[in-house]
């Protein structure tokens, strides 16, 4: 890794755009608060429209205000740092951003790493990517793209190698945002230094795993995006799949070593068997179509419900179970480890699965779900559960999410980014469902857990899988896991 006391140039591209205000620049700043910055740093703001720095400051305090805490005390030094170039970049149209650049350079020195941070649209990409390399600004940078990185395994590989041509794949950091999150990274330290969970994690005790991301968010203020890219391109070939591949990898050789939290990732997602359309349930809610920006009789998709499987030795014959959508009953991210029925006198009588849940929303929540005597004189079982605050633990203070890919980036680790050989693997698995035996999207009623027939993907398949909370969201549908 780097030094993280290394000057930054940190030149962000679609600096005024929704994205930055809401995630980009305040996690910039957040970094900062907690002396996570170098004490030299530069930010440089880009974007097509023509606005002076002190607007652009301006945007960067508002944004502050309203998706964080405000401007900090010291905002007056601060703002001193960061300066804006408009009219775009690309390979006609370079100066203004070189220049600023040079000037940048001299006043932090040689030593200096620039970031280019391309918080714009994919199809942005290839223009800046080719300014950058006709312009001497790639050597020793690093590059930070957010997703999608295609939207298919065709569109992965082209932009692949265009960006190839200008970065090398360890300069490359791919934000897929759930990778940041301090739950997530907590169930690598969950399993791994805690025998009482990883002593489980493995086939012969686990019947099922679930991943559940319900939203009761519409698609309102992005119904031009959505429309085109649905609930399947959008979150499952992504977020999903990535928590999956935390789930079912295997423990690296050293979980700081960047390389190895990656080749373990790799290699779990390689084991991802291409989906089956017959396993997969689409829905769409009533009320979609009339949304402003989604086209007269769209059949998007603003549900997933996904039967996936891993080959592999650890997870062979034990379905994960993704499921997200829109308009549904509640908020969650979660990821449940059902258990398999106990063996011994008292199996017969366990009337519902032990289970590991974990909340991956903040700083995350372990719930363990298990089967205890019911009190009296006789011996009666009952279902009981304990809750254990993970972000408790310690006094540092959980980091958002985009706070702790930024720090990443700075001290070049490529961990919890995805790699080029990851996301061939992501599209790989999912192309099946861009072919033509895509299924139609069912409709489901807003607020409801989405189509009936997604209840019949937890059911089956492989070894018999307990019916956990009736086949819906288990950790929704009636306050934690209920009896089947």
């Amino acid at each position: 890794m780097s030094d993280a006391q290394q000057p930054v140039i940190f030149i962000l591209f679609g600096a005024a755009g929704d994205l930055s205000r809401r995630m980009v620049l305040p996690a910039w700043l957040d970094m900062h608060a907690r002396g996570l910055l170098p004490d030299r740093w530069h930010l440089i703001g880009s974007g097509m429209h023509d606005r002076s720095s002190e607007e652009f400051r301006q945007i960067v305090a508002d944004s502050l205000d309203e998706f964080a805490s405000g401007v900090p005390d010291d905002w007056e030094d601060l703002a001193e740092r960061m300066e804006f170039v408009g009219g775009g970049f690309t390979p006609d149209n370079s100066a203004g951003l070189v220049e600023a650049v040079g000037k940048a350079k001299e006043e932090m020195g040689d030593d200096a790493v620039v970031v280019h941070y391309m918080a714009i649209p994919p199809g942005a990409f290839g223009d800046v990517t080719e300014a950058i390399a006709g312009n001497d600004l790639a050597d020793g940078a690093r590059v930070v793209h957010e997703k999608p990185y295609g939207t298919s395994l065709e569109s992965f590989e082209e932009l692949d190698a265009l960006v190839k041509k200008t970065f090398t794949e360890e300069q490359v950091f791919r934000i897929d945002h759930f990778l940041g999150k301090e739950a997530v990274q907590n169930l690598y330290v969950m399993r791994f230094a805690n025998e009482l969970f990883g002593g489980v994690w493995h086939r012969d005790h686990v019947a099922q795993v679930q991943i559940d991301v319900p939203e009761t968010l519409d698609v309102a203020q992005r119904a031009q995006f959505y429309d085109a890219t649905g609930a399947a391109l959008d979150m499952l070939v992504t977020h999903l799949f990535q928590v999956a591949a935390q789930v079912a990898m295997e423990p690296p050789a050293d979980l700081r070593d960047p390389l190895a939290v990656i080749a373990a990732r790799e290699q779990a997602l390689s084991h991802f068997r291409p989906l089956d359309p017959a396993e997969v349930v689409l829905g769409q809610f009533n009320g979609y179509t009339d949304i402003d920006g989604v086209a007269e009789g769209s059949d998007q998709d603003t549900f997933v419900a996904a039967r996936l499987w891993v080959d592999s030795d650890r997870w062979r014959d034990v379905p994960f179970l993704l499921r997200t959508g829109k308009r549904m009953a509640a908020d969650a991210q979660e990821v449940t480890l059902v258990l398999r029925s106990p063996r011994g006198p008292l199996a017969e009588e366990v009337d519902r699965p032990n289970a590991l849940t974990f909340s991956i929303k903040g700083s995350g929540e372990l719930t363990i779900h298990t089967t205890v005597k019911t009190p009296g004189p006789d011996i009666g079982l009952s279902p009981a559960q304990t809750e254990l605050e993970l972000g408790e633990a310690g006094d540092g203070g959980w980091l958002a999410p985009y706070a702790s890919l930024l720090h990443d980036v700075l001290t070049d680790d490529r961990s919890l980014f995805t790699s080029a050989e990851g996301l061939r693997h992501a599209f790989t698995a999912f192309a099946p469902l861009q072919g033509p035996e895509q299924p139609t999207p069912l409709p489901y009623e807003p607020g409801s857990w989405g189509p009936a027939k997604a209840a019949e993907l937890a059911r089956g398949g492989g070894r018999p899988v307990p019916v956990v909370a009736g086949g819906v969201v288990p950790a929704l549908a009636c306050s934690r896991l209920c009896p089947s």
